[in-house]
């Protein structure tokens, strides 16, 4: 059995059928088998817009082997006597746990939200103005942050290559499409994650995990001897290792472990709004037309050096989405992007941020702690313009000239928007980048100024970051692992989910 990786360049609504008949021809072969590889979208020439498709074929006719799989992950099955409790059901929170149960440990994780069924409930009762749920929200709840966000896939994390196959197989294996395992960009999109996040659930539960659920974790006991102690809204409880991937948002998670010694740092992080733009102008902008057959909606991924010390760029970009109402806190304003499988809404956003250290944000050397507080105090600014959620609001060529014109703007944000210049809102560093940001993008993308710009992206990257050992254990404490987004060391599902696995996958090597 041999075995050839091929690339070819296909059309953008290529079939199966037409894939298998360039083997055939290629290889003159009679009989065969392939999977895909890798699928990415070639755009460079609007006139010669196609997909570059690379196959693995395998056939007894062929007597190379051209091409190795990636060594799988292994995880060595056997009764082990710890008991672990994991903090946060966030991808890096379930992938620690997970791979922990699989192992063999007595593995319980606690979670602050509901399940994602009555967290999606909330979601919807909030964005059609009846109130906001602490527990429930775009940044708590089953599934974490990235479960309400459009389910982006992609990671610049290197090393990972055993970690992202097991990750991608899980989600596969939990109802996502199989396309998955080879688009360059994958995506799953919320409405497929509120599904899968659920039968991931079911895999922990069928391995002999516990899951609870509603359990807000409010202290620790670090000083007891090798167990730690949790108390938590539901109760005491206590365990010989603690895993906590608090995500991007609880802040008093934070300062509770600050309390307790726990080392944290500053770090350059990342401020600006949500830009939103038609998707036809998107389409037009990045293909020459308004559709193209065989892809969803048009992508971009934009850069700029601004004033050279603070770059500006975007992040999180939904094709075909719409932008949500993300905080995690009742008096505080945030916004997030996402999109549904199909990407097949009216309008398309992204973050645009501005890189930007904490010291400069306060104008003064600031510790951990301050650093948090300055940006509470800037996502509640943008609450108090309004005392609600609509979101603050301009156009894109307003924010550039400075000038603010009293017009309406169109927008898929749900609670509505509040005309204002958000130049004047965002920290002068911030304002002054995003506009010679905004310039630089006006003249790679045609059009691009006739979009608008809207509240306030405080969430792209964190500022502080916890100090930690190469095994992912926490500087000073023996068995406390703290992962993911609000480590510090992770943004998005697969490096955050990448980093749990890895911390677990330590924890398991030495026990």
């Amino acid at each position: 059995m041999g075995q050839k990786t091929l690339t070819f360049k296909l059309p953008t609504d290529f079939s199966e059928d037409d894939l298998r008949l360039k083997i055939k021809r290629e290889l003159q072969l009679t009989t065969f088998n392939f999977h895909l590889n890798n699928k990415s979208l070639d755009a460079r020439n609007k006139n010669n817009i196609h997909w570059l498709v690379c196959v693995v074929v395998v056939s007894d006719e062929l007597k190379e082997i051209d091409s190795a799989e990636n060594e799988p992950l292994s995880i060595i099955t056997k009764k082990r006597k710890n008991k672990i409790i994991v903090v946060g059901n966030g991808p890096a929170g379930f992938f620690a746990a997970y791979a922990l149960q699989l192992a063999g440990f007595d593995t319980t994780m606690i979670e602050r939200g509901s399940e994602v069924e009555k967290r999606d409930l909330a979601i919807s009762r909030f964005e059609s103005g009846l109130g906001f749920d602490p527990m429930n929200n775009y940044a708590f709840g089953e599934g974490g942050a990235g479960t309400f966000s459009d389910g982006k896939l992609t990671s610049r994390s290197k090393h990972i290559s055993a970690e992202r196959q097991f990750i991608l197989e899980s989600y596969i294996k939990a109802g996502a499409p199989a396309e998955i395992a080879y688009l360059a960009h994958p995506h799953l999109g919320t409405d497929n994650l509120k599904k899968i996040v659920k039968n991931l659930r079911d895999f922990f539960i069928q391995a002999g995990g516990e899951m609870h659920f509603e359990t807000m974790l409010e202290d620790i006991d670090l000083q007891s001897g090798k167990r730690i102690n949790l108390k938590t809204s539901k109760g005491d409880l206590d365990c010989d290792a603690l895993f906590i991937a608090p995500g991007h948002s609880a802040f008093e998670t934070y300062r509770m472990l600050m309390r307790h010694g726990v080392p944290f740092r500053t770090k350059n992080f990342a401020l600006g709004s949500r830009m939103e733009h038609p998707q036809e102008l998107i389409n037009m902008a990045q293909w020459g037309k308004k559709s193209l057959p065989g892809v969803k909606a048009a992508e971009y991924r934009l850069t700029s050096e601004a004033d050279g010390n603070h770059q500006v760029y975007s992040f999180c970009m939904c094709p075909g989405g719409m932008v949500v109402p993300a905080t995690a806190y009742a008096n505080n304003n945030i916004v997030n992007g996402m999109s549904h499988y199909q990407r097949d809404g009216k309008y398309a956003n992204a973050a645009c941020v501005a890189g930007i250290s904490p010291d400069v944000l306060a104008g003064k050397p600031v510790t951990p702690y301050e650093a948090l507080a300055e940006v509470e105090r800037l996502e509640s600014l943008f609450y108090n313009i309004t005392i609600d959620y609509e979101a603050p609001a301009c156009s894109i060529a307003d924010f550039i000239s400075g000038k603010l014109r009293n017009h309406s703007l169109s927008s898929s944000y749900p609670l509505g928007l509040s005309i204002a210049p958000l130049w004047e809102l965002l920290p002068n560093q911030v304002s002054q980048s995003i506009r010679t940001g905004l310039i630089d993008f006006k003249k790679k993308m045609h059009g691009f100024e006739n979009g608008i710009l809207l509240g306030l992206e405080s969430k792209t990257s964190s500022s502080i970051q916890v100090i930690r050992e190469k095994t992912g254990e926490t500087t000073g404490f023996e068995n406390l692992y703290i992962v993911g987004e609000g480590s510090g060391y992770a943004g998005g599902i697969i490096s955050s989910a990448a980093d749990g696995l890895k911390a677990a996958l330590a924890y398991i090597k030495k026990n």
